[in-house]
């Protein structure tokens, strides 16, 4: 059987993405996930003041900027045993709430929907009421959502400045305090996006929803709420078969989500690693992770590397077995998936288990995910200004010890939009000697390691049907569930003999 390749270049995606799939027969039978880009902001790192990463790191990304910052301050907190105060970490925790609502809510109805208004799709019963909701810049819910994340940001704005690009968090705790003006501003910008969540993202209270817990519960639900764009989305893409596609990794990461610095834990939802085939948890263990070279265009090195002793020395050898400027981290030895899915699953959400259980990983569950994640978000921001109310003329900075930062190394996880986000670091006579970060995007849009696994993209990919390879939209849907974001991941080089698909 003849085997021919197709190299797709992906829109709607944050950043430069090319996929190349090899065909046999139309169906996809391997696939490489090539990162175009080259970044090296590890390399801008050295030699640096340990606080410039507060400056310099969030502008690896212009989606999750905060989500950088906040990961580069832990990283210098835990490398100096630096103590903060939890009227520092709730603000800093509402910050990155915000930013991941406006994230998950974008990628879904900017980026995701609008597929469901393709062509192909015109048959479909749903595809009069799709169009007047996903129309690309023209649909209902396309620009409600534009509305609502654009005022969700302004939370942001009221401790940093600004949005994105913002530098207020500090070892120790941020540059201000919150004030009874910030308290009942934010208070009000969180009761507005609830009032619009629940309106026209699932129509129904925020608490039914999030009070969902079995699969057959959610199905009836979702008949009983017909206008929330949720329900309109499932009905389509379960028309569409797409909890059926798109498995990729079994084994699922999250670091943690959120500090908490009430609970023994020390995080709001925990860390952990979700084996989704046993439906069993074990600790998510740092010390495992490690970041392959193999067929990526770096300095090579044998095996895999923590990425305390990794490197990130570019060696492009393009016409080889190397295709990508991405690297492969693995968990040990696995291959994992990052993002609202496994933080829901590690989290303990009982009805996304089910539905894994049920279906097993697919592209459905996994926006499904997300808009059950900006949910449970919107409840937790309600909660932590409820806590910071109570706490206002508490402090907001504990400065550290003279030279706490000078010699060591720390590491420091957030969950950003994407996924987990770690940032890790040493420091010799107050200079920065050794930086590296490893993106959401990096753990799913990973090349094969060393020993030849593919990466969790890659991997799910793999069997399905293309109905017309020159509109090869099915791995656009698969692709697009994970909100990738190439920027994080790599940059700019240049590559030619692509075949260009989106709207």
């Amino acid at each position: 059987m003849a085997r021919t390749t197709l190299n797709i270049d992906l829109n709607r995606v944050e950043g430069d993405l090319e996929f190349q799939v090899d065909l046999e027969d139309r169906v996809i039978v391997d696939a490489r996930c090539v990162g175009t880009m080259f970044r090296g902001f590890e390399q801008l790192m050295l030699g640096r003041a340990p606080r410039d990463s507060l400056v310099i790191t969030p502008r690896v990304c212009g989606i999750c900027s905060t989500a950088h910052l906040y990961t580069a301050v832990l990283a210098l907190e835990n490398l100096g045993q630096i103590p903060v105060p939890p009227h520092a970490t709730r603000i800093r925790n509402l910050c990155l709430m915000a930013e991941n609502v406006q994230s998950d809510l974008r990628q879904s109805f900017l980026f995701f929907t609008p597929d469901l208004v393709h062509h192909r799709y015109q048959h479909l019963p749903q595809a009069q009421a799709a169009e007047a909701a996903f129309a690309p810049l023209k649909g209902w819910m396309v620009r409600s959502t534009l509305a609502a994340t654009r005022t969700l940001l302004e939370l942001v704005a009221i401790f940093g400045g600004q949005w994105p690009h913002s530098s207020y968090m500090i070892p120790g705790g941020v540059t201000r305090p919150a004030t009874a003006r910030d308290l009942v501003d934010c208070q009000d910008i969180v009761a507005r996006s609830i009032e619009w969540y629940e309106h026209d993202v699932i129509g129904d209270n925020l608490e039914h929803w999030l009070a969902l817990r079995h699969p057959h519960e959610l199905f009836t639900w979702l008949e009983q709420a017909p206008r929330g764009a949720l329900g309109l989305f499932t009905r389509i893409a379960r028309t569409m078969g797409m909890h059926h596609h798109g498995a990729g990794a079994r084994h699922f990461l999250s670091a943690g989500s959120w500090v908490a610095p009430e609970r023994p834990d020390g995080l709001l939802l925990p860390a952990g690693i979700y084996h989704g085939d046993e439906a069993r948890q074990s600790a998510f263990e740092p010390d495992l992770i490690n970041e392959h070279v193999r067929h990526s265009w770096y300095r090579p090195y044998p095996g895999g590397r923590h990425p305390y002793i990794g490197e990130t020395i570019p060696d492009y050898q393009p016409h080889t077995d190397r295709y990508t400027w991405a690297k492969a981290p693995r968990y040990g030895d696995k291959v994992v998936e990052t993002g609202p899915l496994a933080e829901l699953l590690t989290g303990g959400d009982e009805l996304t288990r089910l539905l894994l259980a049920r279906d097993g990983p697919n592209t459905w569950l996994r926006q499904l995910a997300r808009l059950r994640r900006a949910g449970l978000t919107l409840r937790l921001m309600q909660d932590q200004l409820a806590q910071l109310a109570q706490a206002l003329s508490a402090p907001h900075y504990l400065p550290p010890a003279e030279g706490a930062l000078d010699d060591g190394e720390g590491y420091g996880f957030v969950q950003a939009a994407r996924g987990s986000l770690g940032h890790w670091l040493r420091t010799d006579k107050g200079r920065i000697s050794h930086y590296q970060i490893i993106t959401p995007t990096a753990w799913n849009a990973s090349p094969r390691d060393t020993q030849g696994q593919r990466g969790h993209w890659e991997e799910s990919v793999i069997g399905v049907q293309l109905q017309d390879p020159d509109d090869p939209i099915e791995v656009g849907h698969i692709i697009r569930a994970h909100d990738p974001c190439l920027v994080c991941t790599v940059h700019f080089t240049g590559r030619g003999g692509r075949h260009r698909y989106g709207v």
